[in-house]
């Protein structure tokens, strides 16, 4: 997981151009015109838009488009429903593209997408039954958990008004997403199984060793050796209060001893301080 984490960063590093530049606002304009002849065609001919489907069978047969057209299929509901869910997965995108660049993020994206496709092939040739894919549900649930742990403190409004963070519906989401494949599993429906793993398994590559590089460090910031690390350098940072005045005879200071007054006598060499016990009786300091 790592070389291939450590691969991927190679790559961007080295072809930084790689990649299509607001590939969400690409993605969210396909799902509008493909609603829009959803709405036109569903009268007449409701299976019309079929074709973009991602369906492992009509993909061995040579249909190859529907590996990457089924992610502008619009998943459920009205063109509300549709238009802000478009808007959420939007901003998600632009701001993981702002964060990683357009070739990390493309990459992120589209092996999203193949892997999503190449799960539902095999779920196909192992249980014969077919994955037919319309929608990036797998696709917008890694950009989604990537997102909140990039950002785990970020807040949505949940129904509009409820502020919940990023992190709380990541582990909702996520336990939805394990609680699907232990029902596929217990059901036998082993190709369920392997397609939900595969579909996820980009989010793992790349976020993996990002998000345990935060957990490690947020765990070294609560050790008790890093929290008196932190502790000793603020003091060392800090001057501490000290005296002004130094008697050079007794040692006594104005801090110690405020009564006492302090002079510097202009017959020694140097620039020497006496308590007003020492002034007049201490032997001057000569070159």
């Amino acid at each position: 997981m790592k070389k291939l984490y450590e691969a991927v960063q190679r790559f961007c590093a080295r072809h930084p151009r790689f990649g299509i530049p607001n590939l969400m606002l690409y993605i969210a304009i396909g799902n509008i015109l493909v609603y829009v002849l959803q709405t036109f065609t569903a009268a007449s001919d409701p299976m019309a838009l079929h074709f973009l489907y991602m369906d492992p069978a009509m993909v061995l047969r040579g249909e190859v488009w529907r590996i990457l057209t089924y992610v502008f299929v619009p998943t459920g509901g009205g063109l509300f429903f549709v238009l802000i869910s478009l808007y959420f997965y939007y901003w998600i995108g632009s701001t993981l593209e702002r964060q990683w660049g357009s070739a990390k993020f493309t990459l992120y994206y589209v092996s999203g997408v193949l892997l999503t496709a190449i799960g539902s092939v095999l779920a196909y040739l192992i249980s014969g039954v077919g994955f037919t894919v319309a929608g990036a549900t797998y696709v917008n649930l890694s950009l989604f958990l990537a997102f909140a742990c990039l950002y785990p403190n970020a807040r949505v409004l949940l129904f509009f008004f409820i502020p919940v963070k990023m992190k709380w519906l990541a582990w909702l989401d996520g336990a939805i997403f394990v609680y699907d494949i232990v029902r596929y599993a217990l059901s036998g429906v082993w190709g369920g199984v392997v397609m939900a793993v595969l579909a996820l398994l980009n989010f793992a590559v790349f976020i993996y060793p990002e998000a345990k590089y935060r957990v490690d460090r947020a765990a070294a910031q609560h050790r008790p050796q890093a929290v008196q690390y932190r502790a000793r350098a603020k003091a060392a940072a800090t001057p501490p209060k000290g005296y002004h005045h130094k008697c050079c005879v007794c040692g006594r200071t104005d801090e110690s001893h405020p009564e006492l007054d302090f002079r510097y006598c202009s017959r020694c060499a140097g620039y020497r301080c006496y308590c007003s016990d020492h002034i007049f009786s201490h032997v001057h300091f000569e070159e």
